[in-house]
């Protein structure tokens, strides 16, 4: 069955229908709540936000129109006004800028340099994304990290479809901007290595 198909289905009294539509989503939606999360002091509670998604998405299907959207569109609109709305509730909302090495802490002599690289890339990878204006952030982790296309972040951000191909740019500018400096010494220390052999 469609989204559609079991949306009708819910809409006309089968309740037992929108365990499938969690099943479906579920998966996605935990994906991104976790990102819009990632180094906040709120991030154990994506599962929280996550379940309070499908419960405000069951609880207003019978306004939910699918010719205005696609239900996993309605669902990620759903899912970013919850984080947003946690967010805001909490006092302390500026340590989403703060950093949490996602790696286990291990003694350098363990790891070899390249991964130690790479570890410490991805670490200034998600301060420059977590340090940009939320809807830069929020059409950025959709784009690159949720493979959602240009017209379904328009609807999940209630914007033109150029307006968020703006946003994705000047997201892309910035963190380039900012690991610019970091980005070019190790090619340059490399490139160094390979003219002394």
């Amino acid at each position: 069955m469609t989204d559609s198909q079991l949306i009708r289905e819910i809409k006309e009294g089968n309740v037992e229908c929108y365990a499938e539509l969690i099943r479906r989503y579920e998966k996605k939606i935990f994906a991104f709540v976790s990102h819009m999360l990632r180094h906040t002091h709120l991030e154990h509670m994506a599962e929280d936000i996550c379940q309070e998604t499908f419960y405000k998405a069951y609880k207003n299907i019978q306004s939910f129109r699918d010719v205005e959207a696609t239900f996993s569109t309605w669902l990620y609109t759903i899912a970013r006004n919850t984080v947003l709305s946690e967010l805001r509730k909490s006092r302390n909302s500026d340590v989403y800028l703060e950093d949490t090495p996602q790696t286990p802490m291990v003694s350098a002599e363990r790891l070899p340099e390249q991964q130690l690289l790479r570890n410490e890339r991805e670490v200034l990878v998600r301060q420059a994304i977590n340090s940009l204006p939320e809807k830069q952030r929020s059409a950025l982790i959709l784009r690159e990290y949720e493979q959602l296309d240009y017209n379904e972040i328009a609807s999940i951000l209630d914007l033109t479809v150029s307006s968020v191909k703006s946003l994705l740019f000047r997201a892309r500018q910035s963190i380039k901007a900012e690991l610019e400096g970091y980005m070019l010494e190790p090619r340059l220390e490399e490139v160094e290595g390979m003219n002394k052999r």
